[in-house]
């Protein structure tokens, strides 16, 4: 990206913005011990190295279809594809900084540390930044997680999914139950906030399984949960060979009984599948489902930028390969399209009544560059149907679902399609 192909998103346009929304940053690690058979994101094997180097759990993932981790080409690439970025983000500072994948802990701390000093050199990170890293068991060593947070990762988020070995093993899973504790416990003696993944209707699980997993994982005393249904998606190993999952009513019971449980533990549900303790929510995703930018750097990342006419969106290759070749060559997206002014307020709303407690309403003027108008429609639907309500807040009327909205949150989004 240089300087001049910034300067088109700056020419006059049909929104208008009064300032930029907070900036977040997203860095995408592709790779991963074993692709799981419900994943659609855009993760890759890697492929064992020879018989006595790297670390041992590494060397458990061969794949005749993977490939060696290349952390320091694409520790490069990431750089390269930052500087390249960087005409869309001038005089802009980070909020948070998110480090998905794949599983981005098979890197090494080091890596994860020049990558970090990669972002401070070239980026002002706000005071207090938050610094997340995915993490998963199978890649755990004690001193591992330690190492991340003394690089300057100041939050953990593991992708337990479940403490059930039958269930470990019918998601396809590289780590055992044990594996799962023993990371938990260190994430909780290493990091003052961290976040745990778990995963419910899973294949022949019921309610009594589903409160033994929660259990467990409240025992650690966790600032913050995400709790995901399983679901099949296309493109999945699940989508060609389906396995048999619990039926809705089943389902329904148990995000009844989740939700009942992590409140009894003193866990607010303060997103549809986010869950936390005073203090604790997740500022990277609240920048999301606020309908704040990102700035999306690594293989197949997203970003979502602002400017004063224009909301952009980016997509960056999406094979690792390709992806560092282009971005070496100083073009790392793929794509760079502008949003519509229709879909704007759908998109607005398909984030932000996510949370429970809804938006002030001034915010969709902040984050579209629309007046309300452009809304005020769907809004008097979902009013009718009993599936929004608007409030007095402190500063002005606040939009959100009400209980049966939440309940029904997609016909509710549907509304403003």
């Amino acid at each position: 990206m240089d300087t001049s192909a910034a300067e088109r998103y700056l020419r006059p346009g049909t929104l208008s913005f009064s300032a930029p929304p907070p900036l977040s940053v997203y860095v995408h690690l592709p790779w991963c011990l074993k692709k799981c058979p419900y994943c659609d994101f855009n993760s890759h094997e890697i492929r064992a190295p020879a018989p006595g180097r790297g670390r041992p759990d590494v060397e458990i993932a061969a794949s005749r279809h993977g490939r060696e981790l290349p952390e320091r080409q694409y520790l490069d690439a990431l750089r390269a594809d930052l500087e390249a970025s960087l005409p869309l983000v001038w005089g802009r500072t980070v909020q948070t900084v998110f480090i998905g994948g794949g599983t981005p802990s098979l890197f090494s701390p080091e890596g994860i540390e020049r990558l970090l000093s990669d972002l401070r050199s070239l980026l002002p990170l706000a005071p207090g930044c938050e610094v997340t890293l995915e993490a998963n068991p199978g890649t755990f060593e004690r001193e591992r997680f330690r190492a991340f947070r003394d690089a300057g990762v100041t939050r953990l988020s593991i992708g337990v999914q479940s403490f059930d070995d039958a269930k470990l093993k019918a998601l396809g899973r590289v780590h055992d139950r044990a594996q799962a504790l023993a990371a938990v416990e260190e994430a909780a003696a290493s990091f003052a906030t961290f976040n745990l993944d778990l995963m419910y209707a899973l294949p022949g699980q019921g309610l009594d399984e589903l409160e033994a997993d929660l259990r467990t994982a409240l025992a650690f005393k966790p600032p913050h949960l995400s709790l995901y249904h399983l679901t099949l998606e296309p493109n999945t190993a699940f989508a060609l060979k389906p396995p048999v999952l619990p039926d809705e009513d089943t389902s329904s019971h148990m995000l009844d009984r989740l939700v009942e449980i992590t409140a009894e533990a003193g866990l607010e549900r303060y997103e549809v599948s986010a869950y936390a303790r005073p203090g604790h929510r997740s500022a990277h995703n609240l920048n999301y489902w606020q309908f704040g930018d990102y700035l999306g750097l690594g293989a197949g990342a997203h970003g979502k930028l602002s400017f004063p006419h224009r909301v952009l969106r980016t997509v960056k290759w999406r094979e690792p390969a390709r992806y560092m070749a282009e971005a070496m060559a100083g073009k790392p997206s793929s794509n760079e399209d502008e949003v519509a002014r229709k879909a704007l307020p759908f998109e607005f709303m398909l984030n932000t009544l996510r949370l429970r407690e809804g938006f002030e309403e001034a915010l969709f003027t902040e984050r579209t560059g629309l007046p309300p108008s452009a809304i005020a429609d769907g809004l008097k639907k979902a009013q009718a149907r009993g599936l929004l309500e608007a409030i007095e807040g402190p500063s002005g009327r606040v939009i959100r679902p009400t209980t049966r909205g939440f309940d029904f949150l997609s016909d509710l989004q549907e509304i403003f399609l």
